[in-house]
């Protein structure tokens, strides 16, 4: 598995989603109240750019008239046909045993992490060995 470096944190605060494409692959990073989470940018129902949709909750029912909002923020609703999945896992509401969209690990890391040091600047010695003709127009 090869590691990307996306972005700094502060650069995706909570409640938003980066879009890129990885290795020919599109991909959404999302930040969800901390949590990051990467997913395939392409609904496994008919190919739609699946991240572009809104990030919904889980709407469930025990008894007739009570409804219970869970996950909020976590459930992505394609924007084509509205098929939904579990942004953790890619798991798809619709049709579970069938269909879910790629999911990819997303951790945080320190930036000494990402790339070790210490650095060295390059030098270069020069010198200026003779000297040059020059001409003022």
């Amino acid at each position: 598995m090869t590691r990307h470096v996306i972005a700094p944190v502060d650069e995706l605060p909570p409640g938003s989603r980066k879009f890129l494409e990885i290795d020919g692959r599109p991909i959404a990073v999302f930040n969800v109240k901390g949590e990051f989470f990467g997913l395939l940018n392409r609904c496994p129902h008919q190919g739609a750019a699946l991240c572009e949709g809104p990030l919904i909750g889980l709407a469930s029912s025990s008894d007739p008239g009570e409804i219970e909002y869970t996950k909020l923020g976590e459930i992505l609703r394609c924007p084509w046909h509205g098929w939904e999945f579990d942004i953790r896992t890619g798991q798809s509401y619709c049709d579970p045993r069938r269909f879910r969209v790629r999911a990819y690990p997303v951790s945080v890391e320190p930036g000494t992490n990402v790339v070790k040091g210490p650095y060295v600047a390059e030098t270069i010695k020069v010198a200026v060995e003779s000297d040059y003709v020059v001409v003022d127009l």
